[in-house]
């Protein structure tokens, strides 16, 4: 696939046989067929519409809920962040984010601009658009009880708006009314919050660098919290604290987290998330959902 013929206007910016450890949190992935990074929305359209029917296309933000095989992924991936990148207020208390905006920074600007709750924003690692796709939340907040409109983009490069209420969501999913449609920025409202101030985000992120081995190559936590428990007092009461195949280790910090040390490749990882499901479940009766999402094809 990654020989598919591209638009003569595009090929000089399409890199072929992109490692993805060079794009995930993780640091780990096999190549992408094609790998591009639009200028803007206009360029983006373009390029979907250039792109012959039959070549898959994925999005990649931060790659921070990501694990990507080591065959890599066949198709397109297209980058967005740093480019969708707009954050605007609007009126008093709404607020318009394009999908490569990272999360932190929506938090930090929020609470500049004195509106809330979206502390909790700057606890999720990751973009806007990976938020968007899978309702992420921390500390108690999510996306989605926030959001007013979405505007998307359809593999034909055309766009569109969609109301909030036309989206059905849950704990980490969303269900869209439309398949094969992705985002490409989300209106959010908040209240305003005079008291308001990077303050408490700081205070937040204190304790979380505390209770987490923030700095690690990691996807952030690894699988949801089942109904009325956490995964990581499952895992750790499972025994699995520093268990480890080949470069990928259970955090003896939290154990909701799963490390690569440095050598780890995307099958020693896979092959961990699967440990520690099975022993989990076998320990305590409790089948874990994995919260990173894993693509692409093994080597």
């Amino acid at each position: 696939m990654s020989a598919v013929a591209i638009a003569s206007e595009f090929e000089g910016r399409v890199l072929r046989d992109e490692p993805m450890s060079r794009h995930t949190s993780w640091h780990v992935g096999g190549p992408a067929d094609l790998w591009f990074t639009p200028r803007d929305v206009e360029d983006l359209s373009a390029f979907l519409r250039a792109l012959p029917a039959g070549v898959p296309v994925t999005w990649v933000g931060l790659g921070s809920n990501l694990l990507v095989r080591d065959g890599g992924i066949r198709g397109a991936v297209i980058s967005v962040h740093g480019i969708l990148n707009g954050l605007e207020r609007i009126g008093n208390d709404c607020v318009r984010a394009e999908t490569g905006v990272a999360c932190a920074r929506l938090g930090r600007q929020c609470a500049k601009w004195q509106l809330g709750p979206a502390d909790f924003f700057a606890g999720i690692p990751g973009t806007v658009g990976g938020a968007l796709a899978m309702n992420a939340g921390a500390w108690g907040g999510e996306t989605w009880p926030h959001v007013v409109e979405t505007e998307t983009i359809d593999r034909a490069g055309s766009r569109h708006r969609r109301q909030a209420s036309e989206y059905r969501y849950g704990y980490r999913s969303v269900t869209p009314p439309v398949a094969g449609e992705w985002f490409l920025a989300a209106t959010f409202r908040f209240e305003p919050r005079p008291d308001a101030s990077t303050d408490s985000i700081k205070r937040l992120l204190e304790k979380r660098h505390a209770s987490q081995p923030i700095g690690a190559w990691s996807c952030g936590s690894v699988f949801t919290n089942p109904p009325g428990g956490h995964a990581a007092k499952l895992i750790e009461s499972a025994g699995l604290k520093g268990h480890r195949i080949g470069g990928a280790v259970v955090s003896d910090k939290h154990a909701n987290f799963i490390l690569n040390e440095g050598a780890a490749t995307a099958a020693d990882l896979e092959a961990l998330v699967r440990h520690v499901q099975a022993t989990v479940e076998r320990v305590h009766g409790v089948r874990l959902v994995p919260e990173v999402r894993v693509i692409g094809e093994a080597a």
